[in-house]
């Protein structure tokens, strides 16, 4: 059906509702598009100074990864997700979309056309990085990406030492370190609320571009024979006895020894295992990255500039960090994150970024009139108390954020995936070797980890509760403490715990000076985090105290005797000496030479 409007024109100067060429408009289209304009002017007054500012952004397409999608509509998509895990109805547990399925029996690979593969990854941002280490094992291995294989334009700030364990492992060179890395600054900052400042150096010191480095292993893996299947989504996994079968939306039809799920936070392989529970705390972080910063030489590792206060019916601690962006030398880019625990009061991501336009500028002492906003940057990121999360079924094994193998206080997986992918990919490729792919001996990949559980604490610390009954500056007065205490016991304590290590050692002597120096404070931390969290941390680090002498006087002896075990029993003790180190955070080795000062 075809609808003509018919506009009538005619001279008529003395008209009010003229229109540009001096005719006038028929009066009942002249007021409809008085209407109009009117009505655009009201939705305009009432849409948010965020709206405004992401629709004025040229923004590209989205890619895969947290961080991976900037526009204003991926924003409310992402707030309506958030909404719905705060609401009170997912209190109860909801039954899932089930994506994993076992099957009993043998896969009859007669009745269809299958592409087989040793392993294979499904997620692409962080699993590039796991498919190219087991790719140069000798394995085939296929990436299954729903978007394209590239990385954010947003960098990942690292430190150096992080980056070179995946030169141990083989998939980088330090060539490659050196194309991949746009910034370097130094020195680092943390500070809270005019309480004094600490300054280190070469902490998350480096801007490291994630499509060039995501670029660069593509590169490595296409040449070691692996496979990518871009714009793929997962609609299935059928598990058998003797292989996993990976079914695509697109109808293609996969099969492999082993699935690896590196869909990250959201996995719907994740949500299958978790069972639609809420999530025991959330990082929310909101930024941007904007050109006009004429001091940008230093950065912000973690900076709380004001107590906590009220964000509508929440509480709500915010901190800092701010790095140097390698787009230009006067771009930087500022994250704002706060922890909560996610209720159906909890602010919503737009609403921390209507509270970021006005705190940013006084935070980094500039107007906001004087920057040309690049980008918004938006992410939530949950964390459960039971992580890193064990295999739930043969053959399919979590990796990166959907293992939880991230510290709770942390936000994003790659850090996480630099110190363990060497350890991962090399037990993935003794499990493979050995036919031992059951959820048993694939959970010990993931395993129990008393440094990573003993973190609860410092994130049920570092999250405002609106009836703790504790006074607004607690949080930043018990951090304050705690990195003073830090900085007095000298750079082998604090460098550790500011790379997200948890040692026994470091963690003793830190907490022993807080109570000597500050013991005033004990009775808030008891409301802050409540008794049974305090009871339940107490175990966590009696275990790490354990892991830390298992790992320095048990492991030793048995490495010299378990050569001569069987195959399995091997592999067992091989993830379990693993365990107690990385469990106490021993892998990480020091080194003295980088310095540390303060102000």
């Amino acid at each position: 059906m075809m609808v003509v409007i018919q506009v009538q024109l005619r001279p008529h100067p003395s008209s009010s509702n003229l229109n540009g060429n001096g005719f006038s408009l028929h009066p009942s289209v002249y007021n409809n598009i008085q209407r109009s304009r009117k009505l655009s002017l009201q939705l305009r007054a009432a849409s948010s100074r965020t709206q405004r500012i992401m629709e004025s952004i040229s923004v590209g397409g989205e890619v895969g990864g947290a961080g991976g999608a900037y526009s204003y509509d991926a924003l409310k998509r992402l707030d309506s997700l958030w909404s719905t895990i705060c609401s009170a109805e997912t209190a109860a547990i909801q039954e899932p979309k089930k994506i994993v399925t076992n099957t009993l029996g043998l896969f009859d690979n007669d009745m269809k056309e299958v592409d087989k593969f040793d392993v294979l990854v499904c997620g692409g941002t962080l699993g590039i990085f796991i498919a190219t280490a087991l790719s140069l094992k000798g394995l085939r291995v296929g990436v299954v990406e729903r978007n394209l294989l590239k990385g954010r334009e947003q960098e990942w700030n690292i430190s150096k030492k992080e980056l070179l364990e995946l030169v141990e492992v083989g998939i980088l060179t330090e060539d490659d370190i050196e194309e991949a890395t746009t910034s370097v600054f130094n020195p680092n900052r943390c500070g809270f609320e005019r309480k004094g400042e600490i300054w280190v150096e070469n902490i998350l010191n480096l801007g490291v571009s994630p499509a060039k480095l995501i670029d660069i292993m593509r590169e490595r893996f296409d040449s070691l024979g692996g496979v990518v299947f871009e714009g793929c989504s997962v609609s299935s996994i059928n598990v058998y006895q003797d292989t996993a079968v990976l079914e695509l939306m697109e109808g293609k039809i996969l099969s492999a020894s082993l699935i690896i799920d590196a869909m990250g936070n959201f996995s719907p392989v994740l949500k299958q295992i978790r069972g639609g529970r809420k999530p025991d705390g959330v990082c929310l972080v909101v930024g941007s990255c904007c050109r006009g910063f004429k001091e940008n030489s230093r950065s912000d590792v973690i900076y709380s500039s004001a107590e906590a206060k009220p964000v509508g019916n929440s509480q709500a601690q915010y901190f800092w960090e701010a790095f140097p962006a390698g787009s230009g030398p006067l771009d930087r880019t500022t994250y704002m994150f706060t922890y909560i625990d996610p209720q159906p009061a909890s602010p919503k991501l737009e609403d921390l970024l209507e509270d970021y336009w006005d705190l940013m500028p006084k935070y980094q002492e500039v107007s906001l009139d004087d920057l040309e906003i690049l980008r918004v940057i938006y992410g939530i990121f949950p964390t459960y108390r039971d992580s890193p999360l064990p295999a739930a079924f043969n053959r399919v094994l979590q990796f990166g954020d959907a293992s939880g193998i991230q510290s709770p206080v942390s936000f994003g997986g790659f850090g996480s995936l630099t110190r363990h992918l060497g350890r991962i990919s090399n037990g993935i490729h003794e499990a493979i070797s050995s036919n031992l792919l059951d959820s048993d001996n694939l959970s010990l990949l993931n395993p129990y980890m008393p440094n990573l559980s003993a973190s609860w604490l410092f994130q049920r610390a570092m999250s405002a509760r609106k009836q703790a009954g504790v006074p607004p500056d607690f949080i930043n007065d018990l951090l304050h403490a705690n990195f003073i205490s830090m900085q007095r016991l000298g750079e082998p304590v604090l460098r550790p715990f500011l790379q997200d290590v948890i040692q026994f050692g470091p963690l003793v002597k830190t907490l022993g000076l807080v109570m000597l120096t500050k013991p005033q404070i004990l009775p808030s931390i008891f409301k802050q985090v409540g008794l049974p969290v305090l009871i339940d941390w107490l175990g966590h680090f009696s275990l790490l105290g354990c892991y830390t002498f298992l790992s320095i006087f048990i492991d030793p002896l048995l490495r010299s005797v378990i050569d001569t075990f069987s195959t399995e029993m091997k592999y067992k003790w091989n993830r379990k000496l693993e365990a107690w180190k990385y469990g106490a955070g021993l892998d990480y080795k020091f080194e003295s030479e980088e310095a540390t000062k303060s102000t």
